[in-house]
């Protein structure tokens, strides 16, 4: 399996498993190679929690990680 084909099945697994993000990636110097970015806006308890309307970071890996954090602030709220 190629980097790319690998890149694929990631995002389609995060697509079913965190269906309200839209995914890119995006090459650019000095910032965030993933992104991940709410269809809907988040309630300023949700802010006020730490949730974010848009992730960044510069791995498919850690994207992973922070949704999953986000995940977690989100039900501690009992979204």
């Amino acid at each position: 399996m190629t980097d790319d084909e690998y890149e694929r099945r990631v995002i389609d697994v995060l697509t079913s498993t965190h269906p309200g993000w839209y995914y890119q990636q995006r090459d650019l110097p000095g910032l965030p190679r993933w992104w991940a970015t709410r269809y809907y806006p988040l309630r300023p308890d949700q802010r006020k929690a730490g949730a974010r309307d848009v992730l960044g970071r510069t791995t498919l890996h850690g994207l992973v990680r922070a949704l999953a954090r986000h995940d977690k602030i989100l039900h501690d709220l009992r979204y």
